[in-house]
């Protein structure tokens, strides 16, 4: 399929294609009707012919060449199955384009250090689980690694000590970098509530003050996350304007680690 779509990828072999579409020709018409020399035209010809797209038919002096459809077909079902994929993960198309534009409107309000102090954000999940467990995914290091940072992520240190004064920090990479954040536990009256503070280090810096409410429901547990920043600084932009959508995908991986009930990580 590689070589099928390469071949194809030449602006002269995809004519040549189109024309053969039609009917057989002689290398000397498809030289005509391309406008290249007959040398040029059997280069390519040759290369249609090494993927299985053309067969050539020597007639004497002439040599015709015919088109296949059978590879044409195999590549029209790969591209039907990549446009099928691409529609069904439209939604995470979606969050790139909100986040671009999140972060140029929140370009626009950072002229100076500390500018997005004070900034709130709430967030609430009900999950199938109980409260227990959801507790653990919260201060057990190995069950927090599970789904503590968005998909494209990857947790390589994490760590929230459930007792006051407690250590509380995440390192993460993705393929452009690695992050650190770090700080401490405030509060922790488990299973039903959890605050700490946060620090993202480094020029994109803010800290994060974090609230964690859980409360058991007939469904499983009700989950209320606050979030209050401070400490900004002006490079925090991408990450400010991140938050919202970030924190949404990492508690829809938390609901989807707790409803396949796991409990350790793999």
């Amino acid at each position: 399929m590689d070589r099928i779509a390469a071949a194809l990828g030449d602006t002269a072999r995809w004519r040549m294609v189109e024309l053969l579409a039609e009917r057989p020709r002689s290398v000397g018409e498809l030289a005509e009707l391309t406008g290249l020399r007959q040398p040029q035209t059997t280069k390519h010809l040759q290369t249609l012919a090494r993927t299985g797209l053309v067969t050539v038919f020597p007639l004497g002096q002439r040599r015709v060449y015919a088109l296949e459809a059978e590879p044409l077909t195999a590549l029209a079902a790969r591209l039907r199955e990549l446009a099928e994929t691409t529609e069904a993960h439209a939604g995470e198309r979606d969050v790139i384009a909100r986040y671009r534009v999140a972060i140029e409107e929140e370009s626009a309000d950072a002229d100076r250090d500390r500018w997005a102090d004070g900034r709130t954000f709430a967030f609430e999940r009900v999950l199938a689980a109980q409260r227990d467990a959801v507790w653990r995914h919260w201060t057990d290091p190995d069950l927090l690694a599970t789904w503590w940072v968005p998909p494209s992520m990857t947790v390589t240190a994490c760590v929230l000590e459930a007792r006051a004064g407690g250590l509380a920090a995440l390192d993460y990479r993705d393929a452009d970098g690695v992050y650190r954040s770090k700080g401490w536990v405030r509060v922790a009256d488990a299973p039903g509530r959890l605050a700490f503070d946060l620090a993202v280090t480094g020029e994109a810096s803010f800290t994060g003050h974090y609230d964690l409410e859980l409360t058991a429901v007939p469904e499983g547990t009700r989950l209320r996350l606050g979030l209050r920043i401070t400490a900004t600084t002006v490079d925090a932009v991408p990450a400010i304007a991140g938050i919202e959508t970030g924190w949404g995908q990492v508690l829809d991986r938390l609901a989807g680690v707790l409803a396949l009930g796991k409990d350790r990580s793999p």
